[in-house]
């Protein structure tokens, strides 16, 4: 498939498609009086398939699937970076977050923040902007006139869940004079990492239980081994950081299986309070003037390729839900398969559906018209995601190393600027598990070579310094 709106080279340029629904002076643009309401609702580190209307036999999530039930689920949905920090930083500006010099978790990027932020362009096309959860972003709350959020709550650090969702479905029961975006920036599932460091959930956002009985465990999924040909830097770093993030380094098979098991715990926990928001907007009666959205900053390793936390680049980690449901407007109940990046593509959906302008120099296009079923002949070629394996102690760039992720609709192209071998391409229609490496495949070498001038496009195009594996050249 091709791209709307592209150079020559296949680079995405910004969707007209909000700056053609804007109307002079904020007036109604939804069709059915004034412009919708929109809820954006965040989890923290859910995989993709963590969810059971992805068919997933281990855990229940009504909530969630009340909402894909609403509209269309995108089945191919991947962060830009799958940290925290560094994912929020695309979402809520639709621009890569090195551009921003974000490369890991930290309070401040290196000084102003670079960009035009989501909240100040949908401030400015009328609505009433409100945040209620988990910030997370290197702009400081107090500095309005940036992330363009009226009013900004955040009830405590970790935990606090169900205070969160309370004082979301608080605001929504309440009368609004104009349309209002609400944030809702959730914690849960991310107690994962506390589990699986051996520490007390109870001191965070409470107990999940006693671990049940092994046979009674979830199985080993069948991608939990390492895969055939990974490149080497990815173990180098898991082992480096054994003691104080990865401890499944030491991990046997039962104690991936019992991480498995506690990991859907805590999404369960999750969709219990997103439920709470689900049902106020419903019982406050403006569920049909409301788009709701839904996503995670990134994934988990999710106990496959025996990997647990985030930074990798297999789909655990870096694939993630993405809904959109405008009940009455959107396809419900449908899933769709473009290739969407759900930290590029937000702000200018967000924009679609406000009215308001999408800045110069975004990345991302709307999904408007894929979540509604019109008309859509081109899309993307592909998606790109990056991570850095640094340190909360560094905040610029630095000499850690990085990896980037080219994602076509067949392959997945992963680069290594460290280590001996540094390049990973993954049939993910034969090998969805990702579990052999092709690159030295001499019959897909022209695949390989193509998805290397996607990288070196992209990299142009982001002014990304991202050292390209030898034989690539940022020419290509």
């Amino acid at each position: 498939m091709q791209q709307s709106g592209t150079t020559r080279r296949g680079f995405l340029r910004t969707s007209g498609l909000a700056l053609a629904s804007l109307a002079v002076g904020g007036a109604a643009v939804a069709g059915r009086g004034r412009r919708p309401n929109i809820v954006y609702i965040m989890t923290d580190q859910q995989f993709g398939g963590a969810m059971s209307c992805t068919g997933n036999r281990y855990l229940r999530t009504p909530a969630m699937d009340r909402i894909a039930a609403m509209g269309v689920r995108f089945e191919k949905a991947y962060c830009s970076f799958p940290l925290c920090v560094p994912s929020r930083t695309a979402m809520f500006s639709s621009r890569m977050p090195h551009e921003a010099g974000v490369y890991v978790n930290c309070r401040m990027s290196q000084g102003t923040f670079p960009f035009v932020t989501l909240g100040s362009v949908v401030v400015d096309a009328g609505y009433d902007c409100h945040y209620i959860g988990k910030w997370h972003l290197t702009i400081p709350t107090s500095r309005t006139k940036v992330h363009g959020f009226g009013k900004v709550t955040l009830p405590g650090g970790h935990g606090h869940d169900a205070k969160r969702a309370d004082l979301a479905a608080e605001f929504l029961r309440r009368d609004h004079d104009k349309p209002f975006f609400l944030v809702v920036s959730l914690l849960n599932p991310h107690d994962c990492c506390q589990l699986a460091r051996g520490e007390d959930l109870a001191k965070f956002d409470g107990a999940i239980g006693t671990t049940p009985a092994e046979d009674e465990l979830p199985p080993l999924p069948e991608n939990f081994e390492i895969p055939e040909g990974e490149p080497d830097h990815l173990r180098v770093w898991q082992k480096e950081n054994s003691e104080r993030v990865y401890r499944s380094y030491f991990w046997d098979e039962k104690r991936f299986r019992e991480y498995l098991w506690g990991y859907y715990r805590l999404v369960e926990k999750i969709d219990a309070e997103i439920g709470k928001v689900v049902t106020a907007l419903r019982e406050s009666g403006k569920e049909e003037d409301t788009v709701v959205i839904f996503a995670s900053d990134h994934g988990d390793g999710h106990s496959r390729h025996r990997w647990n936390q985030k930074w990798s680049l297999y789909d655990e980690s870096a694939r993630v839900p993405f809904i959109v449901a405008w009940k009455g407007r959107t396809r419900a109940g449908q899933v769709d398969q473009h290739l969407v990046s759900s930290g590029l593509d937000l702000l200018p959906t967000i924009c679609d559906y406000a009215g308001a302008r999408v800045p110069e120099g975004c990345l991302g296009r709307s999904v408007r018209r894929l979540a509604e079923g019109r008309a859509q002949s081109e899309w993307r070629q592909y998606v790109v995601s990056e991570t850095s394996f640094g340190n909360w102690a560094s905040v610029g760039e630095g000499d850690f190393p990085k990896a980037r992720m080219v994602r076509t609709d067949r392959y997945k192209y992963i680069a290594y600027d460290k280590g001996d071998r540094r390049e990973q391409l993954i049939d993910m229609v034969a090998d969805p598990g990702e579990m052999v490496n092709l690159a030295e495949k001499a019959e897909l070498a022209g695949v390989l070579q193509r998805h290397r001038d996607y990288l070196a496009q992209w990299c142009r195009r982001t002014n990304d310094r991202f050292e390209l594996p030898a034989g690539v050249t940022s020419e290509a």
